[in-house]
């Protein structure tokens, strides 16, 4: 029986697949890449990030929202890598569901963003969505999205 090798997707493949760029390029990059069935993206976050002089000034925490926005690059960047070049090209935001904030995620974290694709239907994919640090669930969330190519709406 041949063993599946799980791919990954570095800064310079992430910024190829997303149209993110600082400072909203919420990811470092992807590992453990199965298709666009399962990923993990890793954030590491720092201090000098510009979210970090208005959230909290003193006690710095990563806002949830940009939180949910790793999430859904990751399932976005999995699935424009699997559905090749001559497919879609961006992906929109259509639903977050179940969002749940369990621990502060604060500068000098190491974010780890667990991605499982739950249904697909035409061009609309829902992920399930984990956010851990150091082994514990910061945070969670379904999402779902459309793929479409660019400039469409």
């Amino acid at each position: 029986m041949a063993e599946d090798t799980l791919e990954s997707i570095d800064i310079l493949e992430l910024m190829k697949l997303l149209p993110h760029r600082y400072p909203f390029l919420m990811l470092d990059r992807i590992v453990d890449v199965d298709g666009d069935n399962s990923a993990t993206g890793i954030k590491n976050v720092t201090y000098n990030e510009p979210q970090f002089q208005g959230h909290f000034p003193g006690q710095p925490v990563m806002p949830g929202v940009l939180i949910v926005e790793a999430m859904a690059q990751v399932a976005g960047a999995i699935s424009l890598r699997a559905a090749g070049s001559d497919k879609p090209s961006l992906v929109y935001f259509l639903t977050i569901d179940d969002a749940k904030f369990r621990k502060p995620v604060v500068p000098g974290d190491r974010l780890e963003i667990k991605v499982r694709k739950i249904k697909k239907r035409g061009n609309i994919v829902r992920f399930a969505c984990e956010a851990f640090v150091d082994g514990a669930m910061v945070a969670e969330a379904e999402i779902q999205a459309m793929l479409a190519p660019a400039g469409a709406a």
